[in-house]
């Protein structure tokens, strides 16, 4: 495949092959969430944005695996390095208590490990003074080990804070922060103490103009919950606040800059440790490194995964305990390929001035998309490549979604009516416009529906 020359190619969707791996796979896998009726051929030809399915048909992929893999498929800037790496046995060790490296010394490392990994996350992370890093399998670790490391820095705490329409993961201690959809949450068993507040909806608001319930007339719901400003929470016993700088599964909300101030400072003034859930938002993805660099915050943790390809949680090692065995994973940081996927990912975003390129071609979606959407659309809104079109109704959505799939473009819902799009990071200004001239086809044909 020719990732300068291939275009979206469908005809049955889902055809008979998918149907069938679909019918094979749902024989023992417990019901989870599928966005579509799309089966991957891991066998087939695959470049950058362009996939092909079990029944040949050839996609463009603008979600990315949900920003897991954030340069698309079979990216040369990644598997022209790997090709020269020979798989060993085992591939994943108990990384947390065994050191693993690739030669006599780092510096001359054939082969980027986890140690080259934890070095260049530190790295990108310094403008926070961050210097630590405990490496995981996943987002909902990296936010586990969050919750704990800001518990131990704070022994006396026993609350934290999170935001309306929050998703922070699906562990029980993840979805005691997760404050969206009530199937993620229903009859499990939280961890007191999590206290909730609104999260912006309005990117433009103000203090004056906020309707979302955050800030009232003499301050916010987070700084009037505090006993020195007259609410009952003391401040010393508060291990964190958390956040998505731009929320995922709740809608992509991008918030306020006022909002963000209003957290930044409320933290600050009562050494409240701020983190944020850079999941989805991270790793390049906003045309920033972190989504947290846009505004003006001061994150004392990062969790990161996702396109990082492992799980980790970054911060200042006076957050992490000192004592030994307090934090452990037996896998975590020990899967070598992923590590390493990890360490060639950030290797590639700085090699390429991907973060450039993601402001630019998101700022080309974005141009496309407002001059070219129907009136059912309600917002067209993002950073980098982290974009989101919202529509008037969940059903209108929904019918672009299958539209979308149709002409063969994969995309995903998110919130109630709203789509993301997620494109590689170093998506070309053919294929945005390529994707963009598919999603407003789709859209234009759900337009004359009826949709309630």
């Amino acid at each position: 495949m020719n990732r300068d020359t291939a275009e979206p190619d469908t005809a049955t969707l889902p055809g008979p092959n998918a149907e069938r791996w679909i019918e094979f796979h749902s024989e023992h896998a417990a019901p989870s969430e599928y966005s579509h009726e799309f089966v991957w051929d891991v066998t087939a030809e695959a470049d950058g944005p362009f996939v092909t399915d079990v029944d040949g048909n050839v996609l463009l992929d603008f979600t990315c695996h949900i920003g897991a893999a954030p340069l698309g498929y079979n990216n040369e800037k990644i598997l022209s390095k790997l090709r020269e790496f020979d798989l060993v046995e085992p591939m994943k060790i108990a990384g947390q208590d065994m050191y693993f490296g690739a030669g006599p010394d780092p510096e001359t490392a054939e082969f980027p490990g986890a140690s080259h990994l934890m070095n260049k996350l530190t790295d990108v992370s310094s403008q926070y003074g961050m210097d630590t890093v405990f490496l995981s399998n996943s987002g909902a670790e990296a936010i586990e080990n969050a919750m704990k490391i800001t518990h131990d820095h704070k022994p006396v705490a026993k609350y934290g804070y999170a935001f309306e329409k929050s998703f922070h993961g699906r562990t029980l201690g993840t979805l005691s922060l997760t404050k969206s959809k009530e199937v993620y949450t229903r009859h499990y068993p939280e961890i007191a103490g999590v206290k909730t507040v609104p999260f912006c909806e309005d990117a433009g608001c103000s203090a004056g103009t906020c309707d979302c319930g955050f800030f009232t007339g003499d301050g916010s719901r987070l700084r009037n919950s505090l006993a020195p400003e007259g609410g009952h929470v003391n401040p010393d016993e508060v291990a964190f606040a958390i956040l998505e700088p731009i929320q995922g599964v709740g809608g992509y909300r991008f918030p306020s800059e006022e909002f963000m101030a209003e957290v930044g400072d409320v933290c600050d003034t009562y050494d409240i440790p701020l983190v944020v859930d850079e999941i989805q938002s991270g790793v390049g993805r906003t045309g920033e490194m972190w989504a947290a660099d846009h505004y003006p915050i001061e994150p004392d943790v990062i969790a990161s995964a996702k396109g990082l390809r492992v799980g980790a949680t970054i911060s200042k090692s006076d957050i992490f305990p000192s004592e030994k065995n307090r934090l452990g994973s037996t896998f975590g940081g020990g899967d070598l390929l992923a590590s390493m996927q990890g360490a060639l990912t950030l290797d590639a975003i700085d090699e390429y001035d991907l973060l450039d390129n993601a402001t630019e071609r998101g700022r080309q979606a974005k141009e496309l998309l407002r001059d070219d959407a129907p009136d059912h659309v309600v917002d067209v809104r993002g950073k980098g490549l982290m974009l989101a079109v919202e529509f008037d109704t969940p059903e209108r959505r929904n019918a672009v979604v299958e539209a979308a799939l149709k002409r063969g473009l994969l995309t995903l819902g998110c919130g109630k009516k709203t789509i993301r799009l997620l494109p590689p990071l170093d998506s070309t200004e053919r294929e945005i416009a390529m994707g963009i001239d598919i999603f407003c086809d789709a859209m234009d044909a759900v337009a004359t529906q009826a949709v309630a």
